[in-house]
């Protein structure tokens, strides 16, 4: 089968090849999942994850791409809860070839149903960006009805969807990022937008909740706008430092069937939109790597 493998951890997206490899063989609770379209993360070259087995072997060539969209090929010993023909999204398992190929192995019990009502390229963009806007604001964030979230890379693939989760739920929503970005981030549903560049942001309202995705002097600034008993969570990396009358999360996503499940029934019923800024083919996959679009980059496998 096709797909894009990596061997060279030195040469970064240049590294991408197009090749064949073998077809998947499904372990105990696996499917062979059909790949229509795939999801990446720029970062994930740098992932241990990407060059090692879980007992950290090497396991190159690997196969980037954690999120999938597609249909069930073939079962595992021992799986159930899905069935071949069945359309279904999720994540792939870090420490195993991804879902920039024609097919993939995945553990069954991180794949969910997909709805017929979304489409593969909209479902290949929800798993990583969902499922860490979702855990981050309800999850670790605990946010709850009336209280106020600043959320920063409001118009990237989880600031977008942490926008629109935090307005459903009832929150008073802040939203940051470049100036161009500010129409879009009201469009989502924001209540107020922030420039992180011209704009006193941290100095200005206090949040029950801080989402951090950017980290470095982002983090330092956010505490300062952090209510007293209020939450920062973040994903770049654990904090350095804490507030002094709040808490600091850190946390790396989790897949999780019902939480998937949710998100595409969301989607289905059109109260949820991932921001979808370029789809590209298999072939285009190491130039999608290094070419920066408004919204995610999908890559459709098939068409």
């Amino acid at each position: 089968m096709r797909a894009i493998t990596v061997t060279d951890r030195d040469a970064g997206a240049r590294g991408l090849t197009l090749t064949e490899i073998e077809h998947p063989k499904p372990s105990e609770n696996d499917v062979v999942v059909e790949v229509h379209a795939a999801g990446f993360t720029t970062g994930e070259l740098d992932w241990p994850g990407t060059w090692t087995d879980r007992n950290g072997h090497d396991r190159t060539p690997s196969v980037p791409g954690h999120e999938v969209a597609g249909i069930v090929a073939e079962l595992g010993y021992g799986t159930t809860g899905l069935t071949v023909g069945q359309r279904v999204f999720g994540l792939t398992d870090w420490t195993r070839n991804g879902s920039l190929a024609e097919y993939v192995a995945v553990e069954a019990r991180n794949l969910a149903p997909l709805p017929a009502s979304v489409d593969f390229v909209t479902a290949a963009a929800l798993p990583v960006s969902g499922l860490t806007a979702w855990e981050a604001l309800f999850d670790h964030g605990r946010l709850q009805v009336g209280q106020t979230v600043l959320v920063h890379g409001a118009t990237g693939g989880v600031g977008s969807l942490a926008i629109q989760l935090a307005r459903t739920a009832g929150a008073r929503v802040i939203a940051t990022g470049r100036t161009d970005h500010r129409d879009k981030a009201l469009d989502l549903g924001a209540d107020a937008f922030l420039d992180l560049r011209h704009d006193p942001w941290e100095k200005g309202e206090e949040a029950d909740l801080v989402l951090d995705v950017i980290g470095g002097e982002i983090y330092m600034k956010s505490l300062e706008v952090l209510r007293p008993g209020g939450r920062i969570v973040t994903i770049p990396e654990p904090p350095a430092v804490r507030p002094q009358n709040g808490e600091a999360i850190f946390f790396i996503v989790e897949a999780d069937r019902s939480r998937l499940t949710e998100l595409a029934q969301r989607v289905s019923a059109g109260v949820l939109a991932p921001v979808v800024g370029a789809v590209r083919p298999l072939e285009e996959t190491a130039d999608a790597f290094v070419t920066r679009a408004a919204g995610r980059t999908i890559i459709e496998v098939r068409r």
